[in-house]
C-alpha cells in the first residue's frame, strides 16, 4: 500500500503562507497581560486589545490579522499561554452589520485564517454586509502555536487495512505514533482538545467586543460550533452547521461511519452504472458491475496493477472508498483501472481538480510538516475516552467490519494511535440542547454521511434540517446549492424554518466548488474523491 501524505484539496492554507509568522513578540495582542482575578480569572485574556495589519503583502489591504493570547490549560489560566492566529474582513455595511460570523473549515487540523477571504468570493452580499467574516486557526494548528509529533512519511500513513500478517506491525505503528506525539508534547498535547478551542472562541468572542458570536462551521467544524452551543448557549446567535458530525460518535465511531457509508453508495453506484454499460463497458447489471470491480481487487491483491506508474494493490483500490460517492468518477476510474489491468494505456485523467485557489500560490511556511496529523490526532484521541486500549478488540473488530463493510471496514476499525494515547483531562461533550441552528446536509456526502447529520439533528433539538436530496460532495453552503437560499435566510434574518427540510438541485448540479482543506486519499490515481478526514 502507497504511503499517504497529506494533500490539501483546497488551498486555505495559502494565505497562511502569505502571513508574517505572529511571533509573541512582534504581534502579542496586549502588552503585559493582567494578573488574574478571583471575580473573573480570564479578564486578562478577554480584555486584550488585538493589533490588526494587514495579513500579507499580497492579501488585499482589508484583509486583517491579529493574534489573541489564551491559556494552554483553562483550568489553570494564570499559567502558560499560547496564541491563537485570527483574521477579520470587515462587514461591508456598516448600517446593517448586526456581528460577527466566526468560520471553521473541519479538520481535525484544518487550517482557517485564510476562510474570510476565501469565502468572501462565495458568500451573498447580503451576508457580507451583515457580518465581519471571521477566520481562526484553532490552537495547534498552523499558525496558532502549532504542535507536532516529529512524524516521517510512513508514520503519517495512518489509512491501513487490517490483515493478520501485517497487525503486529500496525499494533507498533500506532504505539510508535503516540509515544513520539508524547515526548514531543507531553501534557500538554492534551490541552488541545474541541472543548478547548470552543473556549478560544469564546475568548476571540470577548476580544472582539460581541455579546454574541454566529457561525459557520463545516465537517468537523459542525462539532465544534455544536460545543460552543451546549458550552456557551446564551453566547451563540446564528449557527449553520454544514456537513455534520454526529457527535454520540466521537471519534471513533465517525471513522467508522465512512465503512457504514460506502457500502450503500457503492450499491447505488452499482445500479447507475449498469445502465450506462453502452459508455463504460463494466456490466449490465447491478451484480456483474460490482463482480467486474472486485474482480479487479482480487487481480491487484495477487499482483499490483500499474496505473500511470502507480502500483495499485487490492488494499489501495478499496482505499479509494470515497470516490463512490460521485458515481461519474467512479465510473471512469474503475473503467481506467480495467483497461489498466488489461494491459492498454489509461487515458489522461478526467478526474475533478479542485476549483482555483483565489490567493496566490503558497510559500514556504514556519509549520511543522505532520502538523495535520499531529493536531488531528491531539483531537481525536484526547476529546474522548471511549477508545479501547485492548490491540485485539482493534482485531476483532476490524475482522467483523471487514465482512460486514468489504470496501471499507476494516481500514476503518483497525488499530489506531489512541489506543495508546494518555486519556485527556475532560469526558467527550454531550451534545443535548434546545439551541437553535441550522444544519446542511448531502445525501452523498463520503465524510459525513447522511446518518452523521440526522445524528447530530437529534442531538440538538431546537435546530432545523435541510437535506439536498441527490445531493455529492463535502461542504453545501457556498457551493450554489439548493440550500443556500435557506441558510442564507437564516443568517439575514435569524428566522429558522418551521420544520426540516428537503430540497433537490437542478439536473446535473454538483455541490463541489467549495473544497475543504484536509487530505485526499490517493485510492486510484486520478481520483479525486473525497479526503479521509472530517
Amino acid at each position: 500500500m502507497r504511503s499517504r501524505r497529506i494533500a490539501p484539496v483546497l488551498a486555505v492554507s495559502a494565505v497562511a503562507a502569505l502571513v508574517p509568522a505572529l511571533t509573541p513578540a512582534t504581534t502579542s495582542a496586549a502588552a503585559a497581560p493582567k494578573a488574574p482575578t478571583a471575580a473573573d480569572p480570564l479578564e486578562q485574556y478577554t480584555q486584550q486589545k488585538p493589533r490588526w495589519r494587514r495579513c500579507g503583502a499580497r492579501t488585499p489591504a482589508g484583509f486583517q490579522c491579529a493574534t489573541v493570547g489564551v491559556p494552554l490549560d483553562y483550568a489553570r489560566p494564570g499559567g502558560k499561554k499560547i496564541d491563537i492566529a485570527v483574521s477579520r474582513m470587515k462587514a461591508t455595511s456598516a448600517k446593517e452589520r448586526r456581528g460577527v460570523l466566526l468560520l471553521n473549515p473541519g479538520g481535525p487540523g484544518g487550517e482557517g485564517l485564510d476562510m474570510p477571504l476565501l469565502l468572501a468570493s462565495e458568500l451573498p452580499p447580503s451576508v457580507k454586509k451583515r457580518y465581519d467574516l471571521i477566520g481562526f486557526d484553532p490552537r495547534g494548528v498552523g499558525r496558532s502555536s502549532p504542535v507536532n509529533c516529529g512524524l516521517g512519511n510512513s508514520e503519517r500513513n495512518w489509512e491501513r487495512p487490517y490483515r493478520a500478517a501485517t497487525f503486529d506491525k500496525d499494533v507498533k505503528w500506532a504505539r510508535t505514533v503516540a509515544e513520539k506525539c508524547r515526548a514531543k508534547g507531553g501534557d500538554a498535547l492534551l490541552q488541545f482538545t474541541t472543548r478547548n478551542t470552543a473556549r478560544d472562541m469564546d475568548v476571540v468572542r470577548a476580544v472582539l467586543g460581541e455579546k454574541k458570536i454566529s457561525y459557520l462551521g463545516y465537517s468537523y467544524g459542525t462539532y465544534l460550533g455544536a460545543v460552543y452551543t451546549q458550552m456557551y448557549p446564551k453566547r451563540t446567535d446564528r449557527f449553520v452547521l454544514d456537513s455534520a458530525v454526529d457527535p454520540q460518535r466521537i471519534w471513533r465511531g465517525m471513522i467508522q461511519v465512512w465503512a457504514e457509508g460506502a457500502e450503500p453508495a457503492f450499491t447505488r453506484w452499482t445500479q447507475w452504472t449498469a445502465k450506462r454499460h453502452a459508455t463504460y463497458r463494466l456490466g449490465d447489471t447491478p451484480a456483474k458491475v460490482r463482480k467486474t470491480f472486485w474482480d479487479l481487487v482480487a487481480r491487484a491483491d495477487r499482483k499490483p496493477i500499474d496505473v500511470d506508474g502507480t502500483r495499485l494493490t487490492g488494499d489501495g483500490i478499496r482505499s479509494g472508498r470515497a470516490m463512490f460517492f460521485d458515481p461519474v468518477n467512479a465510473a471512469e476510474s474503475v473503467a481506467e483501472l480495467k483497461k489498466a489491468a488489461a494491459g492498454r494505456k489509461p487515458a489522461p485523467s478526467g478526474g475533478r481538480s479542485a476549483s482555483p485557489s483565489p490567493v496566490p500560490p503558497s510559500f514556504a511556511r514556519a509549520v511543522p510538516s505532520d502538523n495535520g496529523d499531529a493536531s488531528f490526532w491531539a483531537v481525536v484521541c484526547a476529546d474522548t475516552r471511549s477508545w479501547p486500549r485492548d490491540p485485539e478488540q482493534y482485531r476483532r473488530d476490524a475482522i467483523r467490519d471487514k465482512a460486514g463493510y468489504p470496501l471499507y471496514g476494516d481500514f476503518a476499525s483497525t488499530i489506531k494511535p489512541c489506543a495508546f494515547w494518555k486519556q485527556g483531562p475532560e469526558q467527550a461533550t454531550v451534545i443535548d440542547n434546545k439551541v437553535g441552528a441550522l444544519v446542511l446536509q448531502n445525501e452523498w456526502d463520503s465524510q459525513t454521511p447522511l446518518a452523521s447529520g440526522q445524528g447530530l439533528r437529534r442531538a440538538m433539538k431546537g435546530s432545523r434540517m435541510v437535506t439536498v436530496l441527490g445531493g455529492e460532495g463535502h461542504g453545501i453552503y457556498g457551493s450554489k446549492s439548493c440550500a443556500d437560499k435557506t441558510a442564507t435566510a437564516y443568517l439575514t434574518t435569524g428566522r429558522l424554518p418551521a420544520k426540516d427540510l428537503t430540497c433537490r438541485n437542478p439536473s446535473g448540479q454538483r455541490n463541489d466548488r467549495l473544497r475543504l482543506p484536509l487530505p485526499t486519499p490517493p485510492g486510484i490515481p486520478g481520483v479525486t474523491g473525497a479526503h479521509d478526514r472530517f
